[in-house]
């Protein structure tokens, strides 16, 4: 399972990635960016901006404000490693991008993933959460004549949830598949060899 310091360290290397930028900045960009998946502590950014400065992954440069009394401002970027981190890090497909700490921070970045990641990190996002709708249609038919009204709608509500974001998952596996799987007809198709003959031509579509 991803940590959140993990997770975190992510999300400020792909923003980073995209620009330096200064800690308030950054610190609005990661609400954005994390805001729909999970709770952001400022509070975290910091310790984490100064570990990726003691790993060499982070540079800091003050920046003038240019007038007199007002204290410069700290911009972070990326080093080179830095650079070569988070692309290793965008390979990785395995539990860890699945799981509920780091599968929104590696979804926020899947424009810069490559294809065959994503799908993997969607049919592994899918698949865990499968089970969980196993689990939760275990437990209500378990408890269905044990516990009060609130409380079994309170269960349906958490299996209806996860219920929507599998068909949601199921939709975005689909979208992947067929962007991948040229339709009958496109430039894409391959040629055709006629019979009884060393002419290739290609099958057009009407």
């Amino acid at each position: 399972m991803a940590k959140r310091s993990d997770v975190l360290e992510f999300a400020v290397l792909g923003l980073l990635h995209e620009s330096p930028m200064h800690g308030y900045e950054l610190r609005k960009r990661l609400n954005a960016t994390l805001g729909a998946f999970r709770a952001f502590s400022y509070g975290s950014l910091y310790p984490c901006l100064k570990g990726l400065l003691a790993t060499g992954l982070v540079t800091e440069q003050a920046e003038s404000l240019g007038t007199t009394g007002k204290r410069s401002r700290i911009v972070y970027q990326l080093t080179a490693e830095g650079k070569e981190h988070f692309a290793d890090l965008l390979d990785e497909s395995g539990p860890s991008a699945w799981d509920d700490e780091g599968f929104g921070v590696h979804f926020a970045f899947f424009g810069r993933t490559d294809a065959q990641t994503r799908l993997r990190i969607l049919e592994g996002r899918r698949s865990r959460l499968e089970e969980r709708v196993d689990g939760f249609r275990a437990a209500l038919a378990r408890s269905r004549e044990r516990v009060d009204g609130y409380t079994l709608a309170l269960h349906q509500h958490g299996l209806e949830s996860v219920e929507r974001e599998v068909r949601w998952l199921s939709e975005l596996i689909d979208d992947e598949r067929r962007r991948e799987s040229p339709a009958p007809g496109s430039a894409q198709t391959t040629a055709t060899t006629a019979p009884n003959t060393t002419e290739v031509t290609d099958k057009e579509h009407p």
